[in-house]
């Protein structure tokens, strides 16, 4: 095992709205606490005027570096030059295909770099949370036309192709694994689960007084949305008496501006319907223990899910679409939820309904979702990264 490790990790971190922000969060924190780390250099990207970025005392030093932005032509150039500046022992991207911009030509030009900082002679690690093979380009609000989308396609084979020429590549899903050195014939491809952000301990599974919350987090606009929950708890209302209320929780996509501000609008008739706009780290736990379930108003994956862990973490219930790879990630990491039909709120009403007049079933799921999330700590993922992390240099 090498100790001692300066580790860059290339992320969004908050309160960075860039996707990923909250995992590049607590990956950085936990890199921070693990016994082998020597520094992190977290190379962001810049913020707005007027916010900073701030970190625990608890952990190794940090060294913020903000030298990216958000559709900028050359964060290539601009990360790369920061690490033959900073020097670190190895390089860990936390990425998906859209991280550095939303519009084709800086997106693409990102995901150049982690090849660029292998060919320096620094060891590049990318953490992948998507792939292009299992990503619906329709309903994740990239295109509708199925020339572009076929355009697209091939654009992203040869991006997989560049992005799969660093040192290793994590996915946190056992079948991207397999459709990756399958279809590249490669093996430089490693299952690192994704983990649960946090560790609290075992909670009472009891809710506060009052109406049962139904809640949803994340990111809206795309490939989530929020319509057919709010409709759905409405049939809800309609056929029991157990008193609800809706939280959307969390932002627009950066792909549909003023998408929730609409949703708004348009259900401005709905009573006990609450848009709490972006969360900041402190308040997510409230807004969880807050929940009696979780809904996922999914109409496609582009991944594993980081609110599913959190709400694990949480000891929430959850109510998930019966698609692709959330599906498959209920089986490998033993959550637990109800299922429907994605954009269906006839179905989804039945699934709440499940939830929320029964109280013992909402426990069941919660603690078989807490102990699914205990059992894969992010403590543990990040040693799993220096399992990898020594390998390469041994290596090198």
């Amino acid at each position: 095992m090498n100790s001692n490790l300066k580790v860059a990790i290339v992320s969004p971190f908050p309160p960075s709205k860039c996707t990923l922000n909250e995992y590049g969060y607590h990956l950085v924190n936990h890199f921070r606490q693990n016994n082998d780390t020597k520094e992190v250099v977290l190379i962001a990207d810049q913020l707005p005027e007027g916010q900073v970025y701030e970190f625990d005392a608890e952990g190794c030093p940090i060294e913020v570096r903000p030298v990216w932005q958000f559709n900028h032509w050359f964060n290539f150039w601009f990360i790369l030059n920061t690490i033959r500046q900073t020097k670190p022992d190895v390089v860990l991207f936390n990425i998906q295909f859209l991280s550095f911009g939303d519009k084709k030509i800086p997106a693409a030009l990102g995901l150049l770099t982690p090849w660029l900082v292998k060919l320096f002679g620094f060891p590049s690690v990318v953490l992948l949370h998507n792939i292009m093979e299992e990503v619906d380009l329709k309903t994740a609000g990239i295109t509708q036309n199925p020339v572009l989308a076929a355009l697209f396609r091939f654009i992203g084979t040869m991006l997989t192709r560049l992005v799969l020429q660093a040192d290793l590549v994590a996915v946190t899903i056992a079948k991207y694994v397999e459709v990756l050195e399958k279809k590249y014939k490669v093996n430089n491809v490693a299952l690192v689960p994704h983990g649960s952000f946090e560790l609290p301990p075992m909670p009472s599974f009891d809710l506060p007084e009052g109406p049962k919350r139904v809640m949803t987090f994340g990111k809206f606009g795309t490939y989530k949305k929020v319509e057919v929950m709010i409709e759905a708890v409405e049939l809800v209302r309609q056929r029991i008496r157990v008193p609800l209320e809706i939280v959307i929780a969390g932002t627009d996509s950066p792909n549909k501006k003023g998408y929730l501000a609409a949703v708004q609008q348009q259900y401005a008739n709905v009573h006990g319907l609450t848009f709490t706009g972006y969360v900041p780290e402190e308040y997510v736990p409230t807004v969880f223990n807050e929940s009696a379930v979780v809904v996922f108003p999914y109409t496609s994956t582009t991944g594993s899910s980081g609110v599913l862990h959190q709400a694990g973490s949480y000891g929430k219930a959850v109510i998930l679409p019966n698609i692709g790879d959330l599906g498959q990630l209920i089986k490998e990491e033993g959550y637990a939820g109800e299922l429907f039909e994605p954009d269906d709120a006839e179905s989804l009403a039945e699934a709440i309904q499940k939830v929320v007049e029964n109280d013992d079933h909402r426990r069941h799921l919660g603690v078989q979702n807490y102990f699914a999330a205990v059992s894969l700590p992010m403590a543990d993922i990040v040693d799993w990264y220096y399992l990898h992390f020594g390998r390469l240099l041994q290596a090198a």
